[in-house]
């Protein structure tokens, strides 16, 4: 088991290799002025200020509004994408006539619609929630009805010849072979809540990440407007694989198919 561990450790090394030349790569082109500083400045120059941000407590607070504001959007964003997904997967005469409206809404950019929620709902708080809530439904719904309609036939089939009630088709057999595509649209829609949220931010707003960003953009601040976004990055991140943790855990009563030889 330790062999195991060490094997896998060493394996999550290998993967951060990318980012580490990366990095390597930046420090040493700013270094030697082979890119201009002022503009892009030294990695370490960045990690200076992103500490500074830290131990002043600035950084903690701009990132406890932003992931407010997130997790209320995201959070309305699932209650109403999710049930009405499976609704409209499961009654297909109800997805023949809805689907062309969900596509033209789908294809309108969310940033571009960000005016029209100011005007509705003013620049506070409102305005950033619904934004959030606009642009993360989208991914959910439409993963939760492609879920549905991709249950296996034999499945349900099988639910019905024993009889099984509506409900317990529903709960049993459904619900748990959607669970995956449904979950995919979650974790789409979590990073992406972000991204929608700090250009949000970056317009009438006085605290957050977004604001972060465009306070040091216009000060001419350039490390720190470079610190925000790798803490944007590490953020995502972070929701990314916890969100892949959490899936792992929930569905770990999927059994693998054996390989065909």
């Amino acid at each position: 088991m330790n062999i195991y561990r060490i094997r896998n450790f060493i394996f999550d090394l290998r993967r951060l290799l990318g980012i580490v030349v990366f990095l390597l790569i930046w420090e040493i082109l700013a270094q030697t002025r082979l890119v201009n500083p002022a503009f892009i400045p030294p990695f370490s120059t960045v990690v200076g200020s992103f500490l500074e941000l830290i131990v002043t407590g600035e950084l903690a607070e701009h990132v406890a509004v932003s992931l407010q504001r997130s997790v209320i959007g995201f959070g309305m964003g699932l209650v109403i994408a999710i049930p009405l997904g499976l609704f409209i997967g499961w009654f297909r005469k109800f997805e023949f006539y809805i689907d062309p409206l969900f596509q033209t809404f789908r294809q309108i950019s969310t940033i571009a619609l960000l005016p029209v929620f100011m005007f509705i709902f003013g620049i506070g708080e409102i305005s950033k929630v619904a934004i959030v809530f606009w642009g993360v439904q989208w991914a959910v719904l439409l993963n939760t009805i492609s879920g549905v309609k991709n249950v296996d036939p034999l499945l349900i089939k099988s639910a019905r010849s024993m009889c099984a009630s509506p409900f317990t088709l529903f709960m049993k057999v459904i619900l748990p072979s959607a669970f995956p595509t449904i979950f995919t649209g979650i974790r789409l829609s979590a990073t992406t809540s972000i991204l929608i949220l700090t250009a949000a931010e970056m317009m009438g707003a006085s605290k957050g990440l977004g604001f972060l960003l465009f306070d040091a953009e216009v000060k001419y601040q350039v490390a720190k407007m470079y610190a925000a976004i790798i803490a944007m990055a590490i953020i995502g991140i972070i929701v990314n694989y916890s969100l892949q943790a959490i899936e792992k855990r929930v569905t770990r009563w999927k059994e693998k198919l054996p390989a065909v030889s």
